[in-house]
This record gives structure tokens, C-alpha cells and sequence, in this order.
């Protein structure tokens, strides 16, 4: 086969003497060409939001992030809270980028003069008409993956307690179905468009520099199940010989199903937020199908795999009697979890406290005759 057929390969090559030409002229600016391509499309379209500058889908989310933040530095971008979505990040160039548009522009326009010297213009037509047709092409068949990838958005190198018995780390991703007022991960929840987000080859990364240390790895959120690529993420942990723990809402059983059917998770934390008559107000979500949670409860009460079911327990969400009706609801479970509200002032909703530690004995012992075991987590000194 000859080379003119691995499109792929002249695009690369292409690509590269772009990024070698434009890092050797922008180097006064103390800018590369990945800057140069972002930098131009706020310019062109000032107010664009990072998502927007995603979805033109030349470089993924991790990238923009790290550039938008050096633009940042350099003072050559500004960031603003949307007045619609506060959670939207708009993007703006300043006055000192808007200084020196007119030379990059020179730039890129001898560069590409430099490139088409010697072509006529029906050569050059006929090329970007091809080539805007490849790129449409590729866009759609690429799009499915954008849908595989999983967000991550925090990294624990080390903990003693989140995989019971094992020396892990546990990774964070982003995105949550719930919006439970005591959630202390508010960020994870309610994700910021200029929060830094983990590249998964980072962390597979750091993985593989602990592997001879580490047992496991603690896979926690926002909700983990939310992403069809965290099955892929996984069997890659699995394949550095490292075991797995997932923790969950319970509202994703058919993907909890398939990963324990597949042997790929050694132990399931599950959070059970109540008793089913007070769940809706208790995870802040109305049209939530609690039917998914009880097939989810049910499923790791059959014991395929290690487990354990916890609480949260919160003074304005919880009563000693509740737990009579969660301890017949998960009756017969091999553990089960009270762990008091701590407020770290990160909780989608102020004001809310903890129980006293005699009501949460009481809590205890009320759900004691229903569960093989059960203990107080996290208990102040």
C-alpha cells in the first residue's frame, strides 16, 4: 500500500510542521500553536464558552483546559460567569491579546502562502473541499467516543480507609444524577467549566509507577456508573494487576450487573440515602426510578460480590425510626454503614448539621436486628 493512502499519517505530518513552525514564531509570546487555534476562535467569536470551544473538536477538554488556563496567565484570555448559567465560563480576549492578533494573522497567512506556492486556486479548492469532507466524515464516526470517555476530576494517591482492608487510591469522576443536599462534593456534582480535569492516561499513568505498592483502586464521584467508558477504565486498572472497589448511587444496575457478571469489580460500596418513602426529597431528585435502586440493592444482597451498604446521616434528613424501615429494606445485608454529616462548607445546601453521638447509637441499635453487621464510620475522637 502505497503512503499517499494513510490519511492519518500526512495530516500528522501536516500537523507537525504546523505546531514546529508556529512554536518557533510564537515563542516571543510566550505561546505555542495550540494557544494560536484556541486564542483565534475566542477572537472570532468572543463569549465563546469552553464547551463551545470542545465541541469545534480540535482538541479535547483536558487540552483547552490547560491552554485556556496559560492564555489565563499571560493575561491574553479573561474568564466570566454567564449571567444565564453561572456555572458557564465565557471566554474573552483582552486588550493585550487583541494587540497582537493582526501579527499572528500575518503569520498563519505567509505560512499558508508558503504551503499553497506552486498550486493553482482550482488545486487549492478541490483540496479544502476534500478535506472539509474527510473532517465530516471523521467528526461523525469519532462523536461515539466522546460519549466513551470518562471525566475525572480528582486524584487520592493514597487511603487507608476507602477500600476496607487494602492500600489504595481512589480517583474521582465528574457528574452526578443526584443532587442530595448534604453532598460535600458540590463540584463534582455541579461541574465547573474551568475545573481541571484528570486525563485518564495520567492517571492509568501514576498507576502504573505503584502497582508493585498499591492493592487497589477506589472508584468514587459524583457517580462513577453515569459513564460507559468506566468498564474500558477498569479492565485497564485490573490489567496492572490492581483490585477494584466502585462506589455507587445505586440508580445504574444494568451497568453495575454487567461489571460484576464480568468479574471486574472485587467490592461495591453502595449509598443507601433512606428508606424508599422519603428517598425522592432525600437525594433532592424527583424522577428518579427507585425501581433501579432496589434491583441494585437486591443484586449485592444475592452476594456475587464483596459489598457494603452506608448512610449519611443528617439531623434534617434523618430520624431514629427511619431506620427501623431501612434495616427491613436491606434486611440480611452483610454490612451496613452510619457515617455522621460532617459540613466542610461544600454541600449544595447551607444550614444543615449532624446528630448527636447518642442518637446515632440509637440509630445503630435500631438497625442491628436486621443486619449481619453494622458500625458507626468516621466517629470523632
Amino acid at each position: 500500500m502505497s503512503e499517499k493512502n494513510y490519511l492519518s499519517l500526512s495530516s500528522s505530518i501536516l500537523y507537525r510542521c504546523n505546531q514546529k513552525h508556529f512554536d518557533k514564531l510564537l515563542s516571543r509570546y510566550e505561546i505555542g500553536y495550540t494557544q494560536l487555534i484556541l486564542l483565534t476562535q475566542i477572537y472570532e467569536k468572543e463569549g465563546i464558552s469552553m464547551n463551545g470551544l470542545a465541541l469545534n473538536g480540535v482538541f479535547d477538554k483536558g487540552t483547552i483546559t490547560k491552554s485556556i488556563q496559560r492564555l489565563e496567565q499571560l493575561s491574553y484570555v479573561r474568564i466570566e460567569s454567564s449571567e444565564v448559567d453561572k456555572r458557564s465560563k465565557l471566554l474573552f480576549t483582552t486588550e493585550k491579546a487583541q494587540e497582537i492578533m493582526p501579527d499572528l494573522y500575518r503569520m498563519r497567512s505567509e505560512w499558508n502562502s508558503y504551503l499553497s506556492s506552486g498550486l493553482d486556486q482550482s488545486e487549492i479548492d478541490v483540496y479544502y473541499r476534500v478535506q472539509n469532507r474527510l473532517i465530516e466524515k471523521a467528526r461523525e464516526y469519532t462523536a461515539e467516543f466522546d460519549d466513551d470517555m470518562v471525566p475525572f476530576y480528582g486524584l487520592q494517591k493514597l487511603t487507608l480507609l476507602d477500600f476496607p482492608g487494602k492500600m489504595a487510591c481512589t480517583v474521582f469522576t465528574g457528574g452526578c444524577n443526584f443532587r442530595c443536599p448534604y453532598c460535600h462534593n458540590r463540584s463534582l456534582v455541579f461541574l465547573n467549566e474551568n475545573d481541571g480535569e484528570i486525563m485518564t492516561e495520567d492517571i492509568l499513568d501514576y498507576l502504573e509507577t505503584r502497582k508493585k505498592i498499591l492493592d487497589g483502586v477506589c472508584i468514587s464521584g459524583g457517580e462513577p456508573l453515569l459513564h460507559k467508558g468506566i468498564k474500558d477504565f477498569i479492565r485497564k486498572v485490573r490489567s496492572l494487576g490492581l483490585l477494584v472497589k466502585v462506589d455507587t448511587n445505586g440508580s445504574n444496575y444494568d451497568a453495575l450487573k454487567e461489571l460484576i457478571d464480568e468479574g471486574l469489580v472485587d467490592y461495591v460500596a453502595m449509598d443507601i440515602k433512606q428508606y424508599p418513602a422519603k428517598y425522592h426529597r432525600t437525594i433532592g431528585v424527583e424522577n428518579i426510578d427507585l425501581k433501579e435502586i432496589e434491583k441494585t440493592k437486591d443484586l449485592l444482597l444475592m452476594g456475587k460480590v464483596d459489598y457494603e451498604f452506608r448512610t449519611t446521616v443528617v439531623k434534617e434528613f434523618h430520624e431514629v425510626e427511619d431506620f427501623v424501615k431501612i434495616g427491613k429494606w436491606i434486611q440480611g445485608a452483610r454490612r451496613y454503614y452510619l457515617q455522621n454529616f460532617e459540613d466542610h462548607g461544600t454541600c449544595i445546601q447551607n444550614g444543615l448539621s449532624e446528630v448527636g453521638p447518642k442518637v446515632l447509637e440509637e440509630m445503630k441499635e435500631t438497625v442491628r436486628p436486621y443486619v449481619q453487621e453494622v458500625e458507626i464510620r468516621g466517629i470523632k475522637e
